[in-house]
């Protein structure tokens, strides 16, 4: 059980003399900060690699390789499903050890397996099975990387600093999934899709060596206060299970990822098939609508501390899934407009949701606990991705591509009502953990 105390602003400070009148301290500027830049900057470029085999890998499942709906559905399950199978073990294994090392390992190994992928492109001797093992191993490092990240960024800065570091991180994510999807679209129409993977193969070894030039090491614990490995998966478990607004927050973004994932397994189908967009047109669309998630990404803390941390989050959870209600119903000559405005809207709720949600997370826990919090969020909110996935790619099969688009975002509109009624809407400022 946590003892939870509300945030000041600052730390008081007295100058001497009689007067004594506190003086709030200013939060330090994040600009000052190297290792942070650091790991800023190497995240940066690691996102606008990502598009390019975010856009490359189902392009070429779907016209290279003529993957089914179906297929379309397992490989996108292949690269989630470690999260589910791996992600409460992997919490305990990362607070064992200094995350450091444990993100430069990740993306040397992620790194190699999309190069493998590119290479085998290039001599045509791709197949989806070697997609799914491949996408599988990715998906496990995955894990670890995220496991890891998300459990460092307090050690490497203070809690007072974490909405602005979420924040900065969030807004580089998306302006490389604004600029990223264009120039990857581009790279493939031209040069074909396992050309465009080795940028993202090179961005992974560029973060690693950005996250080796950070100075800043940390404390491994001490052998006799290291648990056992079940009691510390317990523990996991009992903090964001204990806890009300954790439950609801993990319930909110769990059924979210459902059916959000069960709407892209037969979205990607929908604009390829129906609404005739090519590599180069689909990274226009990711490229412009993500300009409402860089908004969502530098607003989110002003619009926290002007309705709240809690009326953030649920706000954000409003505006994720109602906005693209009519998807399903769009038709060729307005898609790309269409489109644009309603994953623009859905991009915004989403970095306004996940930056408050996120930050609020790392806040209430102590520093020793992160990895099991993170990793058992990532197995719950996560570990839907690959049924999600796998109900969309059968849903598009058996009964079409729009009816199953309809039905997942539908479905998934009504995630924020996990938050809504909830202690969630009573947070108003970002609190930290007595401990």
């Amino acid at each position: 059980m946590y003892l939870w105390r509300r945030r000041t602003t600052g730390q008081r400070t007295y100058p001497k003399g009689p007067c004594r009148v506190p003086i709030m301290a200013s939060t330090p500027s994040l600009w000052r900060h190297r290792d942070f830049l650091l790991l800023w900057s190497g995240q940066s470029v690691s996102r606008i690699g990502d598009q390019f085999t975010g856009l490359a890998v189902p392009y070429m499942a779907a016209y290279v390789l003529a993957a089914s709906p179906g297929e379309m559905g397992l490989l996108g399950a292949a690269g989630t499903v470690p999260f589910l199978l791996f992600g409460l073990l992997v919490g305990v294994w990362v607070d064992r050890r200094q995350r450091r090392s444990v993100l430069i390992f990740a993306d040397i190994g992620r790194g190699a397996m999309i190069a493998t992928i590119a290479l085998l492109g290039i001599a045509n001797l791709l197949q989806l099975t070697y997609l799914y093992i491949l996408s599988f191993f990715i998906g496990v490092l995955t894990v670890f990387f995220d496991v890891a990240y998300q459990a460092y960024l307090p050690v490497l800065v203070e809690r007072r600093q974490l909405v602005d570091a979420n924040s900065k991180l969030e807004t580089s994510n998306t302006l490389a999934s604004s600029a990223g999807p264009t120039f990857a679209g581009a790279v493939i129409e031209v040069f074909r899709a396992p050309f465009a993977m080795f940028f993202d193969a090179a961005s992974f070894f560029v973060s690693a060596g950005s996250l080796a030039a950070i100075r800043k090491r940390e404390a491994l614990p001490e052998q006799s206060q290291r648990e056992s490995v079940l009691s510390q998966i317990r523990e996991g478990l009992q903090i964001v299970l204990g806890d009300r607004r954790l439950r609801r927050i993990a319930a909110c973004t769990g059924w979210s990822n459902f059916f959000s994932s069960a709407v892209f397994s037969a979205l990607f189908f929908l604009f390829l098939k129906e609404l005739g967009f090519n590599a180069f047109s689909l990274g226009i669309l990711f490229g412009v609508s993500s300009i409402g998630g860089i908004l969502g990404a530098v607003v989110s803390g002003r619009i926290a501390k002007r309705i709240g941390v809690g009326p953030a989050i649920i706000l954000g959870g409003v505006l994720f899934g109602i906005p693209t209600l009519p998807m399903a119903f769009v038709t060729p000559e307005i898609a790309l407009p269409a489109l644009i405005a309603m994953l623009g809207a859905s991009f915004f709720g989403n970095l306004l949701y996940n930056i408050n949600q996120v930050s609020f997370r790392q806040a209430i826990v102590p520093v020793r606990l992160q990895g099991r919090l993170n990793a058992t969020m990532r197995t719950i909110v996560w570990g839907t991705l690959p049924l999600g996935a796998l109900a969309g790619g059968l849903l598009g099969e058996a009964i079409g591509l729009r009816p199953a688009i309809f039905l997942g975002v539908v479905a998934g509109g009504f995630a924020f009502l996990w938050v809504l009624f909830s202690p969630v809407r009573q947070i108003r400022e970002m609190p930290e953990s007595a401990a």
